[in-house]
């Protein structure tokens, strides 16, 4: 028994889903969800709720894998580093609880569960329901199918997954990511 926590970094509004898995096709939702930032003025208030809020999912849901979606670049630099920082802080809270993450492009995880890397969030949502043959979850967010996705791509990925990045502890990423961390 395998239980995915999938998450869809964001600023405004962060998208999760949940997923237990048996077996290698047999995957039901849990829970999905969306933490909603847009109240908070202050960009670090944000932070810290995602960092609390994600940390209680891991602690209720106790989740064995998590799957995140990588930001991708953008027109705006700044919308782009607020994003990074989001996922930073959602990433050092299962860090904190030493669960593995995978990493999966917005386009691999399209493509996963539709088999468009360019499909809609509509799409995704659309066919999400088809994967998990839930007929009743809806989402007032489109954040909360992408979280979703996220776990179900992961859960479509197998157990054994070499191309994408795993890590279970800050040693560890730093070790795998000499370039991206700098010594004082």
């Amino acid at each position: 028994m395998r239980i995915i926590l999938g998450i869809d970094p964001g600023t405004n509004v962060l998208g999760y889903g949940i997923i237990r898995c048996s077996g290698r096709n047999n995957a039901k939702l849990v829970v999905l969800g969306v933490i909603e930032l847009s109240k908070y003025r202050d960009h670090y208030t944000k932070l810290k709720v995602i960092y609390e809020r994600v940390q209680h999912l891991v602690d209720e849901y106790k989740p064995n894998e998590v799957a995140i979606e990588a930001p991708f670049y953008g027109k705006n630099v700044q919308s782009m580093l607020k994003l990074g920082r989001a996922q930073g802080v959602a990433m050092a809270a299962v860090l904190s609880r030493s669960i593995p993450i995978y990493e999966y492009a917005p386009r691999k995880i399209k493509m996963a569960i539709t088999g468009v890397g360019s499909a809609s969030k509509e799409q995704v949502a659309a066919m999400l329901k088809n994967i998990l043959g839930e007929k009743a979850f809806d989402s007032e967010y489109l954040d909360a199918t992408d979280g979703l996705a996220a776990a179900v791509c992961h859960f479509f990925q197998g157990e054994q997954n070499e191309t994408e990045s795993k890590v279970s502890s800050w040693e560890e990423f730093i070790r795998k990511n000499p370039g991206r961390v700098k010594d004082k």
